[in-house]
């Protein structure tokens, strides 16, 4: 058998302080996954089961450690708004996996941006549409290095923060998410068998806003190192 074209590359995310890289297979992504960001969005944060969107394995955009992406604003938006998330990066499948045995299939962490363009998303959203035109856009998923998830401690509770130019605009810690790694990962499992390769942003804590061209985020998770974006 013979391609009619040449098949792309695999997206893959580099691994911290190694040549090896992670291939992306899919992504996941949870919505309203802390509770005060639940609220500024206008909902009740009540501990409903988790909901999800994906993106395209081809929206992720690896930032080596240590550089700043520069990042194209999206067409056809007014409104784009930035997300600070945990990734969780799945390195062994399986489906309806218990919540006790959850993290064992995690591979590695990294710290990711779900930018959205917020007014399309509100467009979708109150005529009952899917997101995709909000949430699945080209360069959508910027993702820092992979850290296994061995040399990482403590990642339940570490602070996740993000600054636009320096300021302050998102800061919590992973201790708040609704619904915890382990139970993420057993939930989504129930409904599609997770393979090496997918990533799973977890969620984005309050103080989601905008950003226009010239704007730099730099955004983090405690033991996973910084990710940096500018807008061009």
């Amino acid at each position: 058998m013979s391609f009619v074209f040449a098949p792309a590359a695999p997206v893959a995310v580099p691994i911290a302080g190694s040549q090896d890289a992670f291939p992306v297979r899919r992504v996941y992504c949870v919505g309203r996954n802390y509770a005060a960001h639940a609220r500024e969005m206008g909902f009740d944060p009540d501990r409903e089961p988790p909901f999800f969107f994906c993106k395209p394995a081809d929206a992720v955009v690896p930032v080596a450690d240590g550089q700043t992406l520069d990042l194209p604003y999206p067409p056809e938006t007014a409104n784009l708004h930035y997300e600070i998330e945990l990734v969780a990066a799945i390195g062994k499948g399986g489906d309806h996996i218990a919540v006790d045995d959850a993290l064992a299939h995690v591979w590695g962490y990294a710290v990711g941006l779900d930018m959205t363009r917020r007014d399309l998303q509100m467009k979708m959203r109150e005529a009952g549409r899917p997101w995709e035109l909000g949430k699945a856009f080209d360069h959508s998923a910027p993702i820092g290095p992979l850290h296994p998830a061995g040399s990482v401690n403590g990642i339940g509770q570490a602070a996740i923060w993000l600054q636009v130019n320096g300021a302050d605009k998102q800061r919590s810690d992973i201790g708040k998410l609704i619904w915890s790694i382990a139970e993420t990962i057993s939930y989504l499992s129930r409904y599609f068998r997770l393979e090496a390769g997918d990533l799973i942003y977890t969620g984005t804590p309050e103080g989601v806003g905008p950003v226009v061209r010239g704007d730099t985020m730099v955004g983090g998770v405690d033991g996973l190192g910084t990710l940096s974006v500018r807008m061009v």
